[in-house]
C-alpha cells in the first residue's frame, strides 16, 4: 500500500488530526495535505513515517 493510504488509515483509526500527525511524525504539519496534492515522499520520509506509525500502534 502506498504511504498516503497507510497514513489515511492511521488517521481514521487513531482519530488524530492530520496536522498533528505530520508534526509528530516528521515535524511537518503540512505533510498529509502535501501528499494529497501529489508530493512524492523520499525513502527517508517513508521510513520516518513508517517508524512513527509502528511505534504508535505497537
Amino acid at each position: 500500500m502506498e504511504l498516503l493510504g497507510v497514513i489515511e488509515r492511521y488517521l481514521k483509526d487513531s482519530q488524530m488530526p492530520e496536522t498533528k500527525f505530520g508534526r509528530l511524525a516528521v515535524n511537518d504539519p503540512r505533510l498529509v495535505s502535501d501528499l494529497r496534492k501529489g508530493r512524492e515522499p523520499g525513502p527517508s520520509m517513508i521510513e520516518r513515517v513508517t517508524r512513527f506509525i509502528a511505534g504508535k500502534t505497537a
